[in-house]
């Protein structure tokens, strides 16, 4: 965008690092206080480019403040073995793989065959279903190897570099203080998306012309879920669902939104499904587009220093003195 928007030599990368850098400062910063809520804690941060989103969902979620809590979904003993994650996942998915197999394999049979070769349509859902499952199995497995292992590592390293800082790490860090809502995060965001492109080609039959952004399983699983565990940490199962539901509606209009920016620097019919990439991308780039490179480069400068000088200038904590005694 910076390149596109006639930054070059020296100022492009010092432009583009500085942006950059505000970017994944900030919007962790702003996600801090629902990071709290979820893990207990406030040693982790989210490390992942939707935090305008998951923020949304998280604020929507205070609007069903004192709800029952997705973890506290209570299944019938013969449904029990749904409380495991990786089970419930893979039924989910089977489902929504046997829908589109169904329709491939009615609808276009010889492309479809393409697709899953000798197997059967059925069986290939089956397995495909149970293979998405074993990722996420290895993505969580991941995750509390960086909780248990790795975090306490950078702990070490940042009471010596920079004090009080915390490890920012990819959204399925919050995968295991709320599975439950993993699910249903990914369901409600999914359904979102599905409603965000009847609105996208309702406004194209209205005369509007607007770019018709299809639901994509990567950006409504992981970054779903997510929002419906931000959701869930604030309002419960109601919070769950409702900020899923809107982060898939605006994740599909963002990107949407952005297509007319890229398509002025020369990407036309491409775009992001990370949030926080096309909230930085409307604004700077309509920046860009109205007062130039020059203007934009400041800008970003400004958002750079500023933190740093409040940093210097704000009143510091009061420090507990805990070497007296009570008496």
């Amino acid at each position: 965008m910076l390149d596109i928007a006639g930054l070059e030599g020296w100022q492009l990368t010092v432009g583009g690092a500085m942006l950059l850098g505000f970017v994944m400062s900030m919007f962790p910063a702003l996600m801090q206080p629902t990071m709290e809520k979820i893990t207990g804690d406030d040693s982790l941060a989210p490390g992942h480019f939707g935090s305008s989103c998951y923020f949304i969902s998280a604020q929507i979620g205070k609007l069903f403040a004192g709800g029952k809590s997705s973890e506290d979904v209570s299944f019938p003993k013969g449904l029990s073995f749904l409380r495991d994650n990786t089970i419930s996942i893979a039924i989910v998915m089977f489902f929504c793989y046997i829908v589109v197999a169904g329709v491939a394999e009615f609808g276009k049979p010889d492309e479809a065959a393409k697709i899953w070769g000798e197997s059967n349509w059925i069986v290939f859902s089956v397995l495909q279903s149970i293979t998405f499952s074993a990722g996420i199995y290895i993505v969580l497995a991941g995750v509390r190897l960086l909780i248990a292992e790795i975090v306490p590592a950078f702990k070490g390293i940042s009471e010596e570099l920079i004090p009080n800082s915390k490890p920012a790490i990819d959204c399925p860090i919050v995968f295991p203080y709320a599975p439950n809502a993993v699910l249903i995060g990914f369901l409600s965001s999914f359904i979102g998306g599905i409603v965000g492109l009847a609105g996208l080609a309702a406004f194209n039959q209205g005369g509007i012309a607007a770019a018709i952004i299809l639901p994509g399983a990567v950006v409504h699983f992981f970054c779903g879920a997510t929002a419906g565990v931000c959701g869930n940490a604030t309002g419960g199962l109601k919070g769950c669902v409702a900020g899923a539901f809107v982060h898939g509606i605006m994740v599909t209009f963002l990107a949407a939104a952005l297509l007319p920016v890229l398509g002025t620097f020369g990407f036309a019919n491409t775009t992001f499904s990370d949030a926080d990439f096309t909230v930085v991308g409307i604004v700077f780039g309509n920046i860009a587009k109205a007062f130039g490179g020059s203007m934009l480069f400041g800008l970003i400068v400004v958002l750079f220093i500023a933190p740093i000088i409040y940093n210097f200038v704000a009143p510091k904590p009061a420090v507990k003195d805990d070497s007296s005694d009570e008496e």
